[in-house]
């Protein structure tokens, strides 16, 4: 069962739900169906939605092969904690006026830093297992 798995994609589903809202709202009120329009702050909503999905898939994906290759709870808790705060950090620091660097570099950092930590840690389980 991926518990844990389904707990961290379930809160990483909402806050793209609520980026998505952000970025429809936009289109409204600006009356833009596609692209940006020219308008600075739907074109910051539609790139903090955008690179929320383009990173947060494969963090789920490694978090849930760290559960079936069988890691601690508190493991993936704490990879999946990582993940949600670097994602939030970053929304954050991209969609608010004016953009705050340091807020989207600690955000992409945090989201570096778990994607890479899952891989090495999926990559050393699955050698591991497959040696004994």
């Amino acid at each position: 069962m991926l518990l844990v798995t389904s707990i961290i994609a379930s809160v990483l589903t909402i806050i793209f739900v609520k980026l998505s809202f952000e970025v429809i709202g936009l289109r409204r009120k600006n009356k833009v169906g596609l692209g940006s329009g020219g308008h600075e702050d739907l074109e910051r909503a539609i790139r903090a939605q955008g690179n929320f999905a383009e990173y947060v898939p494969l963090g789920i994906l490694l978090i849930a092969c760290l559960e079936l290759n069988g890691a601690p709870w508190w493991l993936i808790s704490i990879a999946g904690i990582t993940l949600i705060i670097g994602r939030l950090i970053h929304a954050v620091g991209i969609n608010v006026p004016p953009p705050d660097f340091s807020k989207r570099v600690l955000g992409m950092m945090l989201t570096f830093g778990t994607l890479i930590t899952l891989a090495v840690l999926n990559l050393g389980l699955a050698l591991y297992k497959l040696a004994a």
